[in-house]
């Protein structure tokens, strides 16, 4: 994938920009976190990571991204690993487990460190929120006494990336602010944990939400700095409800049913522009999904950021 890091440009995506063909040895990867039931947006998610990884002869890897402890839900994961067994959506190799691997997130926030691209920042939720970017006010030093959170320090540049299903995508990094890597109860942060677990996984592929797109030239800011391979991006339309807010579990999406699988693996390819049959839905979602396989077109949702989702007992 082509990312180059340039002093001019803002925050854009081009979607009429195309990517080139996908290279051999595809290693993809679908990550969820145990926070509530598998919904219809998450199934969109592991559909297009799965069919784009299978299409081209790839593996696809599970990974849940269970850090975020106080948020976790007890026995949450293992109902994740049955409902997909029960969408045909079978991953290849061990599941992996983020809690398991702190030793190597420490390993890269003391590398960031050596490197003078850390500090440690006082300021509180709200302080962030209301200024929007993160605005280098600790950069200096903490502004008061206490627990702190640790960020990495991004430099004034654009960051231009490749993005399969977007298009061509540029980003102002300062204008992003400098990320949290360590929260300040100690837990490691999305962007530090993400970066270092695809690298580990050997992850080539990472096919993901469009809600994630801002995410991105964070975690390419931190391959860099880590001496880290970058994987090929597609970002794939996010579901909405009808307000146009993302499905999401805390809001209580209607769970994935396995027993109507067939059903909703045929609406999360109608939300992914791929038009299957009508009669596909009657059929084993092994059948759904080697169809998938056999006709997926990342083409049909080019450009395509959100996708509203039906009224529950439509799809």
């Amino acid at each position: 994938m082509a990312t180059t890091v340039t002093a001019s440009a803002r925050s854009a995506c081009e979607p009429n920009a195309r990517p080139s063909a996908a290279s051999p040895g595809y290693v993809g990867r679908f990550a969820p976190s145990p926070t509530g039931s598998l919904h219809l947006g998450s199934l969109v998610a592991a559909v297009g990571s799965f069919v784009d990884a299978r299409s081209r002869g790839g593996s696809w890897l599970l990974r849940i991204e269970d850090l975020d402890a106080p948020r976790v839900i007890p026995g949450c994961a293992d109902q994740m690993l049955h409902t997909l067994e029960g969408f045909a959506l079978h991953w290849d190799g061990a599941v992996e487990y983020q809690s398991t691997r702190t030793e190597h997130y420490a390993r890269a926030q003391q590398a960031l460190a050596a490197l003078g691209l850390t500090f440690q920042c006082s300021c509180s939720r709200r302080e962030r929120t209301s200024e929007g970017g993160y605005p280098g006010t600790c950069r200096d030093g903490p502004r008061r006494r206490g627990p702190t959170a640790t960020r990495f320090r991004v430099e004034d540049v654009v960051v231009s990336f490749q993005d399969r299903a977007q298009g061509v995508c540029r980003f102002q990094l300062r204008e992003r602010g400098d990320v949290i890597i360590r929260r300040r109860d100690g837990a490691f942060a999305y962007q530090l944990a993400v970066v270092v677990d695809d690298a580990l996984q050997g992850v080539t592929d990472v096919v993901r939400g469009a809600d994630l797109l801002d995410s991105t030239p964070w975690q390419l800011a931190l391959q860099g700095a880590l001496r880290l391979p970058t994987p090929r991006y597609a970002h794939l339309p996010l579901v909405t409800e009808s307000g146009g807010a993302k499905l999401a579990k805390s809001r209580r999406s209607v769970a994935l049913d396995p027993t109507q699988a067939g059903r909703q693996l045929h609406e999360a390819l109608v939300l992914l522009g791929q038009d299957p049959p009508v009669t596909l839905k009657l059929e084993s979602p092994r059948t759904v999904l080697e169809w998938a396989c056999a006709h997926w077109d990342l083409d049909r949702f080019h450009g395509v950021r959100q996708v509203r989702a039906p009224p529950a007992g439509r799809c």
